[in-house]
């Protein structure tokens, strides 16, 4: 069954991703795959491309535990043990997390309803380049969605070929 779909404007629009915990992972990794030129995973694939993501940030917390233990809430291995299950929602820490495991950058938008716009609300990995970042949509009650612009490829590709 094909993902859904919104338009934002912007030339964006969101796939909407499943609200299974995975909701984070999933969108990243859905943009990962778009960013790379590949055709949208499936929704088995995606899910375990996911989880795959999960177990890479997990081991990125505790490799740069020193830099992480201070932002992450109460006690680091509890917090690292619990991110491992599929089910426990990903944030910021592991938006982060991501874009250097993936060295990419991400950036977050959320949807400003008094602009009717969609607003860049956090950006992750700038190190890794500010150029075609993963994008991810926040809702603003723990859920992410994939955001795509209308032909495939990431809206600062897009800008570059005007």
């Amino acid at each position: 069954m094909p993902k859904l779909e919104t338009r934002l404007g912007n030339d964006l629009h969101a796939i909407r991703i499943p609200g299974d915990g995975r909701c984070l992972f999933r969108s990243v990794v859905h943009g990962a795959c778009l960013r790379a030129g590949k055709p949208s995973p499936s929704e088995a694939r995606e899910r375990e491309l996911a989880d795959e993501l999960r177990a890479k940030v997990t081991e990125e917390f505790i490799k740069r535990r020193q830099d992480t233990e201070w932002f992450v809430e109460g006690d680091f291995d509890t917090y690292v043990t619990q991110m491992r299950l599929p089910h426990i929602w990903g944030g910021e820490p592991e938006l982060l997390m991501s874009s250097h495991v993936l060295q990419v950058p991400i950036t977050v938008h959320m949807f400003d309803k008094k602009a009717n716009r969609l607003k860049v609300i956090a950006e992750y990995g700038q190190e890794y380049g500010k150029e075609n970042p993963i994008r991810v949509l926040y809702h603003g009650y723990g859920h992410y969605d994939a955001l795509q612009d209308s032909f495939g490829v990431s809206q600062s590709k897009m800008n570059t070929r005007r």
